[in-house]
């Protein structure tokens, strides 16, 4: 059920956000929404009004947080990786009353699924910020990442219309795969089965820790995940299909789209170039084996990269590689859309089995104030290579 926002707590009647006086309110006729994902590795918002079949970005943020660092060892979440996330948590409580929004949807992923403090820390935030996040399923999860994709599926522009679709995310905590059937005359798509692995970039990398930036290293994350990865070809006979060609590879990740805009050579990263572009598989692998003969001091010097990312590449270049020898498709279509666009989409046609959440009328008081921004960030329907 969708709500109303309350009106904002008057003076003297509770906490209230800090400067909200001094934003204007972004203009739209249409109502806005808002779609906010709690990752392993990042907090993502995105604020955005109905267009057509799909929506009009009007406000996006993105920050690493690293919410799983050490979980893989300790089973719980740490006191600075919920202080850097609870950081970004506030900014993005900031932007959707600045947006002047009525409803939101807020979800996190694996690294709140899996540790012992995860409901605790979230129980925190509400309490603190007002915002509501729900702890979704591995099959939620996948199943958004599949909405989100559904327009590239659909389009024989980005991607050859097979009756079969393997798509991929690589996150910080899980991989999530999903085994899909598309009706491309009715422009539906249908979820056959789902894997989702325990392993992550951050996982990973902390398994290894400096093994992981050697090829010897790298050989074994590869090995570790391409066996987790036979039980699932067992039942669903995948590759029977891709030696028939009935099956499009795509993937919805840092890494791939990584992948692709070092290949493509970009200075600076376009969305625009990446979002439904095909990358070559033979291209992909080259470029992961250049980027396997680098040190990390060379990963993070590279334009394509940086020391941000240069942390957990090898680690999604490993997992990558794994998906590429289980199922060898010689192109990946590369999507740079995640679970945010899913969330959206489904508040807009109101389908969605998540829960929306009205956005609180106040929140704790914040450091530090935002300036205003308008127009879209991308559209939903992407450019082509």
């Amino acid at each position: 059920m969708l709500h109303d926002v309350p009106r904002p707590a008057a003076p003297g009647q509770g906490p209230q956000m800090f400067g909200m006086s001094d934003f204007r309110r972004l203009p739209s006729a249409a109502p806005l929404y808002a779609a906010l994902d709690l990752g392993t590795h990042n907090c993502r918002l995105m604020v955005a009004a109905p267009a057509g079949r799909g929506f009009r970005v009007i406000d996006s943020f993105s920050r690493v947080v690293r919410l799983g660092e050490g979980l893989h060892h300790t089973g719980r979440l740490g006191h600075e990786a919920m202080e850097r996330t609870a950081d970004a948590l506030r900014a993005c409580a900031v932007r959707m009353r600045r947006a002047g929004l009525r409803k939101y949807t807020a979800i996190a992923t694996e690294a709140c699924r899996r540790a012992e403090n995860g409901l605790a820390f979230l129980d925190g935030i509400r309490n603190e910020t007002g915002l509501s996040i729900s702890i979704i399923s591995a099959r939620e999860e996948a199943e958004l990442a599949l909405r989100s994709c559904a327009s590239l599926l659909h389009d024989g522009r980005f991607s050859p219309l097979r009756e079969r679709a393997l798509l991929f995310d690589i996150g910080g905590g899980s991989t999530e795969i999903a085994w899909v059937r598309t009706d491309h005359a009715r422009r539906r798509q249908s979820l056959i089965g789902y894997l989702s692995l325990p392993v992550g970039v951050i996982t990973i990398s902390e398994q290894l820790g400096d093994a992981a930036f050697t090829p010897e290293g790298y050989g074994r994350m590869v090995a570790m995940v391409r066996q987790q990865l036979e039980a699932f070809e067992d039942v669903h006979c995948i590759r029977r299909e891709i030696s028939s060609g009935n099956v499009v590879l795509m993937g919805t990740s840092g890494t791939v789209t990584t992948l692709a805009s070092v290949a493509m050579g970009q200075v600076r990263y376009d969305r625009a170039m990446i979002d439904g572009a095909t990358l070559p598989m033979e291209q992909a692998l080259e470029v992961i084996r250049r980027l396997n003969g680098m040190d990390r001091a060379g990963l993070s010097g590279h334009v394509g990269i940086g020391p941000d990312r240069a942390r957990y590449i090898m680690a999604g270049c490993a997992i990558f590689e794994a998906i590429q020898q289980a199922w060898p498709v010689p192109e990946v279509v590369v999507a740079d859309r995640g679970l945010r666009d899913g969330m959206l989409l489904r508040m807009i046609d109101r389908s969605s089995r998540i829960a929306f959440q009205p956005v609180p009328s106040s929140f704790s008081p914040v450091r530090h104030k935002l300036k205003p921004t308008s127009g879209p960030l991308h559209e939903t329907t992407p450019s082509r290579l």
